[in-house]
């Protein structure tokens, strides 16, 4: 009992910053979405109306729809090629802390700063990428940012190589937990390395890849700084996400209401995926 009274007081201003700075503004947030902002009319309460409408906004779907296919397919590539990059570490006898520090550069350097490098990368008049493929043939080179197809790309590049330096830290933490023992046995025994990795490493390594990736999914369904710096959602809104989009209406449109229901639904997809992953994690802890 003592205890308890001792730790209350204690926790009390972590609680008061918590509530400050993430229960206030969500709270806000929500609130607002539930109100209409008109220039003619002010302010009006509209209950759920802005999510109806929402729903069926067809530009709002379309950038649901990119949003859901830039997170699975950056996480995906992210994750296989930070774990390939923590092998390939975990395999060096020496400069392993050089190594380090030069993989986690691409995650030290500001989203800003590398959407703006990679936008120089994709330009279609001096970019690196046009440059390294078609030389001094101007007529050939290509405006990537310009189609769909190719600016999707661009987008989802940029943040694997920011963001696959993350994942390739946390793996390595892992590999460097796994016992040796278990690795000489299973080679003892027969088991190549491709069985010994999918058999051993990999099972003892799914808690820290589980941390991983519940990060990297909450950082990519909130995607803003990339995809404002290099397209602005061009071409015809084929790169907006949920984030971006809900900028334009709340700033440039001032609909606030609305942009306030699109910040609602950004929040309820990572909550729902972040206690997914946690449930996830807690339950392999708990089969261990």
């Amino acid at each position: 009992m003592r205890a308890g009274r001792i730790g209350l007081p204690m926790m009390l201003p972590a609680l008061v910053f918590l509530c400050g700075f993430l229960v206030y503004p969500v709270l806000s947030t929500a609130i607002n979405s539930l109100y209409h902002d008109s220039p003619v009319t002010g302010r009006e309460y509209c209950g759920l109306d802005n999510y109806g409408r929402l729903l069926q906004d067809e530009q709002a779907l379309r950038t649901v729809e990119f949003t859901f296919i830039f997170a699975l397919s950056s996480v995906a590539l992210e994750m296989v090629a930070g774990v390939l990059i923590a092998l390939a570490i975990n395999r060096v006898i020496t400069g392993k802390g050089f190594i380090r520090a030069a993989v986690i550069l691409p995650w030290a350097v500001p989203t800003v700063v590398a959407a703006v490098m990679w936008k120089y990368v994709f330009n279609d008049q001096y970019g690196i990428l046009n440059y390294a493929l078609f030389g001094d043939s101007l007529e050939m080179y290509r405006a990537w940012l310009a189609r769909p197809v190719t600016a999707r790309l661009a987008i989802i590049a940029a943040d694997v190589w920011k963001a696959s330096s993350f994942v390739a830290l946390i793996a390595l933490a892992g590999l460097q937990s796994v016992p040796r023992e278990l690795l000489e046995a299973a080679r003892i025994d027969g088991a190549k390395a491709v069985k010994r990795f999918f058999f051993v490493t990999l099972p003892l390594i799914r808690p820290a890849l589980l941390v991983a990736l519940l990060f990297r999914v909450m950082d990519a369904f909130r995607v803003f700084d990339l995809v404002y710096v290099m397209t602005q959602g061009a071409p015809a809104e084929k790169t907006s996400v949920m984030q971006y989009f809900g900028y334009l209406k709340m700033f440039p449109e001032q609909q606030y209401g609305y942009g306030s229901a699109v910040s609602v639904l950004v929040f309820l997809v990572i909550a729902l995926l972040s206690v997914a992953l946690v449930r996830t994690m807690g339950r392999r802890a708990v089969a261990k």
